[in-house]
């Protein structure tokens, strides 16, 4: 397959999407077909009219009006039947196209979404393949119906003359020569517009979600001269798209007055010879002038085509050529928490060093272990390991003696409940956000919200658990977001906790209250806590010190603080400066 596929086989592909439900197209087809069969009745009502018409005195003029109203009533009827039919057909497809992206995404293997921006998935989803669909639907609806019209229109033309017909037959090859040229050149113009929507679109949300770096770097102008540079660029593209685009009309206009004046200059000559009356000239021509419409139509069909083929295929691609997660077939219903890493290495890219190096550790159920380092040492990469947000490079993790690579992977991360420094909510009620994955039990929520500390948050809300929070829960406050994140952590009651910097954006009270919730969440349960500030990891069971992706020290905090190592050193800086090391 050529990098510009065959223009059937992708109308095949993408039409494939939209058959259903077949009565709509029936439908559909029928009427189409009824419509371009009464095209040549408008002209074959002229020749009657004008031969016997003005010539005889006891011309029927009251069958006129009922002809031309019926016939056109006829048509109305049979274009509304229609253009509702194809409605139908094109938004049950829409819906289920959708669909199947949106599932592909969300089990997507974690590459796609450092590939692609959360604009460019969201700008393909929602509105590439509706437009996509939009425009091949009716294309394909209009390459339908006027080329019936043009084979009804033709069918009366050689009847009426078939000399006169050869001259118009001519326009037909060379109106497809021009089609072909202009669907190669608008493809490649297509797929260029889509990459750069993409990249203005994120752009534009970049600087949405940044925008309080850029004011306070005072980087708007910066921005605005990023935002014209892609503009101009889309601007450059959409003129090549309207100049292909239009130079379609006047070349297929000058084509049809050529065969025009050549069938005027002939039937003038016939006349003398054969005798054609006036009334069979006028119908002829009317003919003829009415193909120019279904020709320039056709002429005009590759632009509109080619654009809801590039936009659909982007779809196409989601689907197809995007690689899902990988998992095996162990499953538990609830694991004992044992967590083994067997000389764990991981690099992300081969050009980049190495994030974890030989890592050996094992967890014990329910022991509180805490890892403890600066930035880029590789301890939430090390969390993100277990619950394969990250692939190790060589070695192996365990949870329960199994392989994480050999569990189910729904089934794996049912094992986890994870508190990180950056809280993500949904834009759903208070409750959803935090039974999320689970049906809401209010009762639960309630006592998950208060033991996070969310209680006095809980009392304002007008419809409170129901109460929808918003985008990204913009009118809570930092320390309340992560009070949320530890409320559906406990709600989701895993065998398994992370946390994250749980409590990094809490005040000193809120930040006691919730680590006393938090200690009585660990009963039991194995803890991982990834922190900076490290008294909030004294208590814990064991510390592993970590530094450049290795392991340098572990032990409890007063065997550490006894080794006068780098822990030590890490615990007299952030009590001399009230500090975390790592800032």
């Amino acid at each position: 397959m050529t990098s510009q596929p065959r223009i059937r086989y992708r109308l095949r592909r993408a039409f494939s999407h939209f058959t259903q439900p077949i009565s709509a197209w029936v439908i559909s087809l029928l009427c189409v077909v009824l419509v371009s069969a009464s095209e040549p009745l408008i002209p074959a009502l002229l020749k009657p009219l004008l031969d016997k018409g003005f010539a005889q005195t006891d011309f029927p003029v009251w069958q006129v009006p009922i002809a031309l109203i019926g016939l056109f009533g006829l048509r109305g009827i049979g274009v509304f039947l229609s253009q509702v039919a194809v409605a139908k057909a094109t938004n049950q497809g829409l819906v289920k196209l959708r669909l199947q992206m949106f599932a592909r995404m969300q089990n997507a293997d974690l590459v796609l979404f450092k590939n692609q921006s959360a604009s460019a998935l969201g700008n393909t989803l929602v509105f590439e393949v509706q437009n996509g669909a939009l425009l091949m639907v009716s294309s394909v609806m209009s390459l339908v119906r006027d080329s019936l019209t043009l084979i009804a229109l033709v069918a009366y033309l050689l009847y009426l003359n078939w000399q006169l017909s050869l001259i118009v037959a001519l326009l037909f090859p060379a109106v497809a020569w021009l089609m072909k040229i202009m669907s190669k050149r608008l493809y490649q113009i297509t797929r260029d517009t889509q990459t750069a929507t993409d990249e203005l679109a994120y752009v534009v949300e970049e600087n949405a979600l940044a925008y309080r770096e850029i004011r306070l770097h005072q980087a708007q102008s910066m921005q605005v001269g990023r935002f014209q540079k892609l503009a101009q660029k889309l601007q450059r593209l959409a003129m090549k798209t309207s100049i292909a685009s239009s130079g379609i009309t006047p070349m297929t206009q000058i084509l049809s007055a050529i065969a025009l004046s050549g069938v005027i200059s002939v039937a003038l000559l016939q006349s003398h010879q054969t005798g054609m009356t006036v009334g069979g000239f006028a119908a002829f021509v009317t003919a003829m002038l009415m193909l120019v419409a279904p020709i320039k139509h056709l002429s005009e069909i590759t632009g509109p085509l080619t654009r809801g083929l590039a936009a659909l295929e982007r779809g196409f691609e989601l689907i197809e050529n995007t690689p899902t997660e990988t998992g095996g077939s162990y499953t538990s219903e609830k694991a004992r928490g044992q967590i083994v890493f067997e000389d764990i290495s991981v690099r992300y890219q081969d050009d980049l060093p190495w994030a974890l190096q030989h890592i050996n550790l094992k967890i014990e159920p329910g022991e509180t272990v805490a890892l403890v380092g600066s930035s880029g040492s590789g301890k939430t990469t090390l969390a993100n390991v277990l619950i394969r947000f990250v692939e190790a490079t060589q070695g192996k993790a365990r949870l329960d003696g199994v392989a994480v690579q050999d569990w189910n992977l729904l089934s794996l991360r049912q094992q986890f409940a994870l508190v990180s420094q950056n809280v993500v909510v949904l834009n759903d009620s208070l409750a959803a956000n935090v039974a999320l994955g689970q049906t809401p039990d209010e009762q639960r929520v309630v006592a998950c919200l208060k033991a996070a500390h969310l209680s006095d948050y809980l009392a304002t809300l007008p419809q409170h658990i129901h109460t929808l929070v918003g985008h990204n829960a913009s009118t809570m406050s930092g320390g309340q977001r992560q009070r949320l994140a530890i409320a559906r952590a406990l709600y989701k009651d895993a065998p398994v906790l992370i946390l994250d910097e749980a409590t990094s954006a809490l005040d000193n009270e809120s930040e006691r209250l919730v680590q006393d919730a938090l200690q009585s969440l660990q009963k039991n349960r194995t803890t991982l806590v990834i922190a900076h500030r490290l008294t909030t990891i004294e208590k814990a069971d064991r510390i592993i010190v970590m530094e450049h992706g290795r392991i340098v020290e572990q032990g409890t905090h007063q065997q550490l603080l006894q080794a006068q190592g780098a822990y030590a050193a890490m615990f007299k800086l952030s009590q001399s400066t009230g500090v975390a090391p790592s800032q």
